[in-house]
């Protein structure tokens, strides 16, 4: 069994506690993990503050910081497929993306290690004819980073590399729920020569371990990606040190199909948009809004595709889909699918789980016109597709923006004007046309409503890791005039 530890401070350390982790294709534990718990987190976080003040770090120039970053880059991409092997063994995601995505994952640190001497202040125009007055951005401070289980190397990297780019050092939680490739990362980060405490990687329970995190008084921002309702905790912790944040949540995200799309192209977008990754994606286009006069066609499509997905192990290159991360995940959706079909869903294919050992279960589509399923509003993560149909533009954009959510939406026409008419009505912080689940280092990323706020990607995010700092220099050589006069 092999056997995993903590980072703090430079060092590999273990937990104050240890616990399993399970292979979802198997069901067996693989993996020892240690359990931090506060004491830990204190330590991580002294570390860090003690790297942003007084260590090393602070003392580098940015461009030497970007130097750190690229060789951080190099390394990502040439440990590519052990890490890719780990996140596939701890969490069930399959080789053939983990692998393509880590190798990706690597971009995200180039593009960050290049930004990192262009991070610029700004001279003002002062209304004060003795005055010089310059904005100046400086790093954030402690960064708390929780992270989920699923995509969590492509998650942390487009934390981890704006933060650094800006100079911040931080403690990253990795989920408890497949924390190897995290953990394995942070010996990247060692032999890329980041400073001690710059970088600090952990994982435990959200009590004993993430709540001690948020809530720690030496944090100044916290980032955060998961669900909602832990988000709100995450928010209510952030009371007690007012560290701002920035939360990328989840979705019900819409996919509309119009009657003169490419039907066969929209198909494989709609496969790779909630059949991918076994549904285990915040992005994931679970809502399919189609025009009523190509349901029944479009329909008999997908469910040819989905029929014929090849479900298997996961580290295995043509295995189509894997197992769920955890039992407890493919309880949810089987309890949300019962309750669908009771409310008036019916089945068009899946909604069962395949024999045998492991967390899996079969690619889904449920047709809910005319029900009020709960699938059209609760995100299942999962690899299950909620249908409805549409006769005219108008009804098309109301049952898009019929979500609390609002982080991403896949639009598929052929009509240019219908396309821009869409992009601007859809209350989204990502629209995809003719095209679904796309990334780029260059592009933000991120949502509205309960999708959360803050963005990810792009120059925009380094400069969330920054804050201004006016400074004022007097220019004349007159004495100060009356001092009980604002000046």
């Amino acid at each position: 069994m092999q056997r995993f530890q903590c980072y703090i401070d430079g060092e590999f350390a273990d937990g104050e506690a240890r616990f399993e982790s399970i292979d979802p294709a198997t069901g067996l534990a693989w993996a020892e993990m240690p359990e931090a718990r506060e004491a830990d987190v204190d330590r991580a976080v002294e570390a860090a503050r003690n790297a942003l003040h007084d260590g090393p770090w602070a003392k580098l120039s940015a461009s030497e910081r970007g130097k750190l970053l690229y060789k951080l880059a190099d390394l990502v991409a040439g440990n590519a497929g052990k890490l890719a092997e780990l996140e596939t063994r701890d969490t069930g995601k399959i080789i053939r993306e983990t692998s393509a995505q880590i190798a990706y994952v690597a971009d995200y640190y180039r593009y960050y290690a290049g930004i990192a001497d262009k991070i610029e202040g700004s001279h003002l125009p002062i209304d004060k004819p003795d005055m010089e007055v310059w904005l100046r951005r400086e790093p954030i401070g402690v960064v708390a980073m929780v992270v989920p289980w699923n995509s969590q190397l492509f998650l942390s990297a487009v934390k981890i590399g704006p933060a650094l780019a800006a100079g911040c050092t931080m403690v990253v939680k990795a989920s408890e729920d497949g924390p190897a490739p995290l953990l394995e990362f942070a010996r990247l980060v060692h032999e890329a020569g980041f400073p001690a405490g710059v970088v600090n990687i952990i994982t435990g329970f959200g009590p004993s371990c993430g709540a001690a995190l948020s809530r720690h008084p030496q944090v100044d921002h916290i980032a955060f990606t998961g669900g909602p309702e832990t988000a709100r905790h995450v928010v209510r912790n952030s009371a007690e040190n007012l560290a701002s944040t920035s939360l990328e949540l989840g979705g019900k995200s819409p996919f509309i199909v119009f009657a003169d799309a490419d039907l066969e192209s929209a198909a494989n977008a709609q496969v790779a948009g909630i059949f991918a990754a076994t549904g285990q994606s915040c992005v994931a286009g679970s809502r399919l809004i189609v025009e009523r006069s190509v349901k029944d066609r479009f329909l008999a499509i997908l469910k040819a595709k989905a029929d014929t997905i090849r479900i298997g192990s996961p580290l295995d290159m043509a295995t189509e889909v894997g197992p769920l991360a955890t039992q407890r995940q493919r309880a949810h959706i089987e309890a949300l699918i019962a309750r669908s079909l009771a409310s008036g869903a019916k089945v068009v294919t899946g909604a069962s789980a395949p024999q045998g050992d492991g967390f899996y279960y079969r690619p889904t589509i449920l047709d809910c016109d005319g029900s009020a399923s709960p699938s059209l509003d609760n995100e299942f993560f999962g690899p299950v597709l909620s249908v409805l149909s549409f006769e005219t533009e108008d009804e098309a954009l109301r049952l898009a923006n019929d979500t609390p959510y609002g982080l991403a939406a896949g639009v598929f026409t052929q009509n240019l004007t219908r396309a821009h008419r869409l992009m601007k009505g859809i209350r989204a912080g990502i629209v995809w046309v003719n095209t679904y689940r796309a990334v780029s280092p260059i592009a933000p990323f991120g949502g509205f409503g309960l999708s959360g706020h803050g963005r990810e990607g792009g120059l925009a995010a380094a400069l969330d890791y920054t804050r201004t700092k006016t400074v004022w220099l007097r220019t004349s050589d007159d004495p100060i005039p009356d001092p009980f006069v604002m000046r």
